[in-house]
């Protein structure tokens, strides 16, 4: 394959190449990459700034475009429904990442256990994640409906409670808890998975040690287990913190920030504000104001995360 290789490539690059350093050579293949990823992110993100600086709205491109300065900014912070959407992403944001990290590591300890099947039962546990968010946005709209939905008649078994005399995404007060079960739903499996390769790493010697030490289970699972596949929890509070953050397409498919705006997250408005108001500018502030948190955030709990690795 090496000779047809060779035997195709033109004679003057050949010639250019057998001139060249072997980082001469690594370069000039990765280049075009590279600069294709700077078209890609790196401009967006460039042009995105300086149209936070200006009242441009992309539905008006013959409009003159006037340099507004912080403008844009100082509304988006001073904007009450901004900070309702903000405040309606943190309980999203915290209360997915409670109950994942719970119910993942759960199911991970309890798949560790290499009881008879469980390799069957691995697999069915991880088929949520393995869906389109579409998918699964639909499909928990019929489940939660309250005639023919399976979700509130399984409450009702348990609870006893009439399964027509609720809406889980109808109800003011239901409806931000109904995309939380299903985020959960979705996404436990992959905490699961994160967790159980850090179980998987720890040392069977390190056991054998605690029980000759004469450590009970409880002793072994606070002192061994939970510091060890710590630092592969933090990671996956990382990966779900920043994907939560900017959710989207699953809650508009169950509720399309509804009713009124109580699931209506960051992500949401700011598509609202970008695509059906048309305030670019404005919207594009609020970009960069998400950008930036998501960023500062992530990059101080990657600190606190490598502090944890080193202990």
């Amino acid at each position: 394959m090496l000779q047809q290789a060779a035997a195709r490539t033109p004679t003057l690059l050949a010639h250019r190449l057998r001139g060249l350093s072997d980082r001469a050579i690594a370069w000039w293949f990765i280049t075009p990459t590279i600069l294709l990823l700077l078209a890609i992110n790196i401009f967006p993100l460039i042009w995105t700034i300086y149209l936070s600086f200006t009242n441009y709205r992309a539905n008006k491109t013959t409009q003159e475009l006037e340099w507004v300065g912080l403008r844009n900014y100082q509304r988006v912070l001073t904007d009450s429904d901004i900070w309702q959407t903000l405040q309606v992403t943190a309980h999203f944001l915290c209360w997915t990442l409670v109950l994942q990290m719970l119910i993942g590591f759960g199911l991970a300890l309890l798949i560790n256990k290499q009881f008879k099947g469980h390799g069957i039962w691995t697999t069915i546990i991880l088929l949520p994640m393995m869906l389109s968010p579409a998918v699964v946005g639909n499909f928990w709209t019929f489940l939660y409906q309250p005639q023919i939905g399976l979700f509130n008649y399984v409450i009702s078994f348990f609870t006893g409670i009439d399964p027509s005399s609720f809406q889980m995404i109808g109800e003011v007060q239901l409806a931000p808890w109904a995309i939380v079960i299903v985020d959960t739903w979705m996404w436990s499996p992959y905490v699961m998975l994160i967790c159980l390769a850090g179980l998987r790493s720890i040392p069977d010697y390190i056991y054998e040690a605690a029980e000759v030490d004469r450590a009970s289970q409880w002793r072994q699972f606070w002192s061994i287990t939970v510091p060890m596949v710590l630092p592969f929890l933090m990671l996956a509070i990382l990966f779900r913190g920043i994907e939560n953050f900017k959710m989207f397409d699953l809650v508009v498919e169950l509720t399309s920030g509804g009713p009124g705006s109580v699931t209506e997250l960051a992500s949401i408005n700011l598509k609202r504000e970008a695509f059906e108001k048309w305030r670019t500018g404005y919207s594009s502030a609020f970009a960069i104001i998400l950008f930036v948190t998501v960023f500062g955030a992530a990059n101080i709990y990657v600190k606190a995360l490598n502090r944890v690795k080193q202990r």
